[in-house]
């Protein structure tokens, strides 16, 4: 007995010593110079090399599927690094092991295995790689059942999502588990859109993956492409997390891909080759593709529509791509059929949905104490707002009841005013960005007619409050002077800006979608935010 210990750590200390002179000198073929040393070191044992991305042996043993338990010793090459806890101040943080060199004992089905789990650097980038060892029997081939069947199982365990999605960027898949826990929360509940679009996008995408049998029946691919676009901060990215946990939430999951760039030393067409290969190895799934119009550029679009309707099946591929400019996808991917065919355009909310997004905010205010938010209130609020995006409205709420915690309000801006109306009666002016719009002018000249004329910087309408008549028992709510000192306040400094803004247009009413320009709203939101900090 004590002769075969010897020998098990003689084994250990031969492959030890080959991989520090192995990295002593010059090197060609680490792995298999690795596995060269493994098999002299222990001639008893089959060695078979897996990948860890593929087969997560470690991962799977800590899931709970086999024990597993390092090798104790010297003969080892680890750094430990301590990890911040996310965000900094709510937990302890944690230590992980950074290992280049160590030996683990693997069991699985009552039967030992010893993993060897050796990383290097190779051409910039860690490259690492499991040996696993089973003993040799009599007669056996010349490969090991048994680690065969190790490897298939946690194969499989690996290929699935645990509480993750996977993420496409720097040319590679991960999975993210922090990006699933922060779609947890996400419902079509909170997601305030017009009823009818809201509902056909959840029948779409939920029919799709109910309908595998139609689809056959009817000789047609299943495969389906939507594109969700429109001004940022009008709901693209709850939607879809929304989509997310909802897909996750079915009686047989379906997972969900996210590509964030097509960004690789190797080049984009080798993103896009793995982004879909991928998928085809997931499917059923929901593959989305963020910015879908910086992705795909002149030189990849050939390419990228060749995977998306070529001759490799794509069955149980549900394709979402987000974009800000519709006009600046090529037509071949946004018009042509059987690719990317329904469009859902998120449009600058309307007063029905921001007086459906002011009761969302009542609603999580109900059981405060600081804050009085008549039901009625919303209505005010609303056509306060008119023109202002969800983002841009959030944000307003955040600020005002920011500052009401603070115990701020008069001092930080709020005059004493006659509530009963607006100051100014000229409805809110603001910046419109080329897009697509209900009841936008057919013509460039019906456009000039809603376009003031400019003879010099003080002919520029000042943008002011709209006139909104309000109820005698509001006047003197508290909430409502916050908000709409800070509303004018935002105008004001939206006046008082860089000078960059495009020319002011002013829609006819607000049916035709009065939109500020967005990249000023953001700045001025910023300093806001920057402000309430302080």
């Amino acid at each position: 007995m004590g002769e075969q210990v010897a020998s098990y750590e003689a084994g250990q200390q031969a492959v030890f010593d080959g991989l520090k002179h192995h990295f002593g000198a010059q090197r060609l073929g680490t792995e298999l110079t690795m596995f060269e040393n493994i098999r002299k070191a222990h001639p008893d044992f089959y060695v078979t090399c897996a990948d860890p991305s593929k087969s997560d042996l470690l991962g799977y043993a800590k899931a709970g599927h086999a024990k597993i338990a390092q090798e104790t010793g010297e003969l080892f090459d680890v750094t430990r690094v301590y990890v911040a806890p996310v965000p900094r101040r709510e937990g302890t943080g944690r230590l992980r092991d950074n290992t280049r060199f160590a030996r683990w004992k693997l069991t699985w089905k009552e039967l030992e295995y010893i993993i060897y789990e050796v990383k290097w650097t190779e051409y910039m980038s860690p490259f690492r790689v499991y040996y696993v060892l089973s003993p040799r029997k009599p007669g056996d081939a010349e490969t090991s059942a048994a680690t065969d069947d190790l490897l298939f199982a946690c194969g499989a365990w690996t290929t699935e999502l645990h509480k993750e999605i996977y993420v496409f960027d720097d040319a590679h898949w991960s999975k993210d588990k922090e990006l699933w826990a922060s779609v947890q929360g996400a419902s079509w509940d909170e997601v305030i859109l017009d009823p009818t679009m809201k509902t056909n996008l959840i029948e779409d995408v939920q029919g799709f993956f109910d309908n595998k049998n139609l689809y056959k029946s009817l000789a047609v691919p299943w495969k389906r492409g939507l594109i969700l676009h429109g001004v940022p901060g009008n709901g693209k990215t709850i939607s879809l997390k929304a989509l997310i946990n909802a897909l996750g939430a079915r009686a047989d999951p379906v997972p969900s891909l996210y590509v964030k760039s097509f960004d690789a030393c190797q080049g984009p067409k080798y993103s896009i080759r793995s982004i879909f290969s991928h998928a085809r190895v997931m499917a059923p799934c929901l593959l989305i593709f963020e910015d879908l119009d910086s992705l795909v550029t002149d030189k990849t679009r050939s390419y990228f529509l060749n995977e998306v309707d070529g001759l490799e099946s794509n069955d149980g591929i549900l394709m979402i791509g987000s974009t800000n400019h519709l006009n600046s996808l090529d037509p071949a991917i946004s018009k042509r059929p059987s690719r990317f065919d329904r469009k859902y355009h998120f449009k600058i909310p309307n007063e029905e949905e921001r007086v459906a997004y002011c009761h969302f905010w009542r609603k999580k205010l109900v059981e405060s104490h600081l804050v009085d938010f008549p039901e009625d209130l919303c209505v005010v609020i609303a056509k306060l707002s008119a023109g202002f995006s969800f983002a841009y409205m959030k944000e307003l709420f955040v600020i005002a009841l920011l500052t009401i915690a603070r115990g701020g309000g008069l001092e930080e801006g709020v005059e004493a005013e006659d509530t009963k109306s607006s100051t100014d009666s000229d409805p809110v002016i603001v910046d419109h960005e080329p897009a697509p719009v209900e009841n936008a002018p057919t013509s460039d000249t019906e456009e000039k007619d809603n376009v003031p004329e400019e003879d010099g910087p003080e002919s520029k309408k000042k943008r002011t409050l709209p006139q909104v008549d309000v109820p005698e028992h509001l006047q003197d709510n508290r909430l409502l002077k916050v908000v709409k000192a800070q509303l004018k306040m935002l105008l004001e400094e939206m006046d008082n800006g860089d000078g960059d803004e495009a020319p002011v247009k002013k829609p006819a009413d607000e049916e035709n979608e009065m939109c500020g320009d967005y990249a000023q709203q953001m700045r001025i939101l910023a300093r806001q935010n920057a402000r309430a900090n302080e």
